[in-house]
This record gives C-alpha cells, sequence and structure tokens, in this order.
C-alpha cells in the first residue's frame, strides 16, 4: 500500500493564504486554511495507506484527526521541502498539498501496478498531487514552483527519467476569494464550505464578497468526515 503526505503550514493569521485578504481579514483566511486542511487530513486518514504523515510547517492542533505521524518540514525552497518529504518514504508514497479541500478519498486512492507515478495537475498550472512508486528526490528538486508552468515542468521531469505516469483529474487551488467560492461550491457539505458561510455573505462564485468582520468562532475540532465532490474541477503550503 501507499504512504500518504500532506504538506502543509500551521493556519495562523498573516502565515496563510494572504492571497485571500483582502477581502477576507487575516483571521478569516486562517479560519479558512484551517478548514480547507481539515477536509484535507480527514479524506486522507478515510484513504487506505500503509501510513499517513503531516509534513508541518508549525505546530500541530485541533485539526489534526488520530491516525497520523507529524514530521516538521526541511529547510529551503519549495522544490527542496517536497524532496525531503520523499526522502523520508521507503516505499509507494502519494504527496499532496492542503489547498484543496475539494478532493476525496477516491482521488486518494492510487494503485501504482502498471505505473511508476502519479501526476494531479492543478488549474493554475501547479500540481495538487504527485505519487511515485519509488521516491526520489532527485525528481523534485531544481523544479520552479509557484509558476504557471511548474506543472508541465515537473511532469516531463518524470517523463524524462523514463517513468511511466498516470495522470490524476485536474483540481483547483484555493488561493483567491473566487478560488474559494468555486471550490466550495464543488464541496458544499465540507468544512471549507462551511467556514466560508460563516466568513462572508453568500455571493455567487466568480465575485469576490466585501470584507467583513473577523471571524469569531470557535476553531474547527474533529467532526467525522465530511463527503467530498467526486467531479474533478487545484502555494508555499503545498504543491504548486
Amino acid at each position: 500500500m501507499t504512504t500518504l503526505l500532506v504538506i502543509a503550514k500551521e493556519p495562523r493569521p498573516g502565515r496563510v493564504k494572504t492571497r485571500l485578504t483582502p477581502p477576507f481579514t487575516p483571521q478569516q483566511a486562517a479560519a479558512l486554511a484551517e478548514a480547507a486542511l481539515a477536509d484535507t487530513l480527514h479524506a486522507v486518514a478515510a484513504a487506505p495507506a500503509t501510513r499517513r504523515v503531516l509534513v508541518l510547517d508549525g505546530a500541530p492542533g485541533p485539526w489534526l484527526p488520530p491516525g497520523f505521524d507529524v514530521v516538521a518540514q526541511g529547510a529551503g525552497r519549495l522544490d527542496e521541502r517536497l524532496a525531503q518529504a520523499f526522502a523520508r518514504c521507503t516505499g509507494p508514497a502519494l504527496l499532496v498539498g492542503m489547498d484543496t479541500p475539494q478532493v476525496t478519498p477516491e482521488l486518494l486512492t492510487v494503485d501504482f501496478t502498471g505505473c511508476d507515478a502519479w501526476f494531479g495537475p492543478a488549474e493554475d498550472g501547479g500540481f495538487w498531487a504527485l505519487g511515485l512508486a519509488c521516491p526520489d528526490p532527485a525528481l523534485l528538486r531544481g523544479v520552479p514552483m509557484s509558476t504557471p508552468v511548474t506543472g508541465a515542468v515537473q511532469r516531463g521531469r518524470l517523463v524524462a527519467a523514463g517513468l511511466r505516469v498516470r495522470d490524476l483529474p485536474p483540481l483547483r487551488d484555493v488561493d483567491t476569494a473566487p478560488d474559494a467560492h468555486a471550490v466550495a461550491a464543488l464541496a458544499p457539505t465540507g468544512r471549507f464550505a462551511a467556514r466560508l458561510a460563516r466568513c462572508t455573505p453568500a455571493g455567487p462564485p466568480d465575485t469576490a464578497p466585501p470584507a467583513g468582520p473577523p471571524d469569531t468562532a470557535p476553531p474547527l475540532t474533529r467532526p467525522s468526515a465530511a463527503p467530498g465532490a467526486t467531479a474533478p474541477p487545484s502555494s508555499t503550503a503545498g504543491p504548486r
């Protein structure tokens, strides 16, 4: 079976989802990041795996469900930190970030029979998932991150290494307010959608709502995993 890795930042105001401010306050942006991370972790918890690892910049909080090993992110640029996450694995591994709360356990259930790598492209040109049957950190080092060509360069690196690559459906990252509304619409029963509804008045997914007062709702605890959307439409906190 596969090791599932989640690379993430502790959801603290001013450190996560800064592109959501404005229209959201830093506190609201952090609450949305926490909800996105919680949805992701619960999807990972429900997917089959030999081991589940949170590769974290910061400290774990009440949003972390049981069953995860927590390890600190390494130093360096994002490509180096991703490489170090894979370097800790001795068998097949699939890595995802915290920016796609619409992810489902089904999307995370990958089979390496007949292939060497799984690649999940993000709609912004990055990637939301990368799986390697034989983790090799060299496959990630030097890939330019957070650019419109990150995904193409990373996938090209896999192909150039002679790996047989299978593609996962493209997903949309939550980076901006329109992203947040679009992704919430894909998983309307998730924690992220519920938190977004509490942060701002309801609005169409393609418009940014006006900034509201800080979200004073208590932090998310550990509710049971909510079903995610099965429709396929992806930061420094995760793969880009």
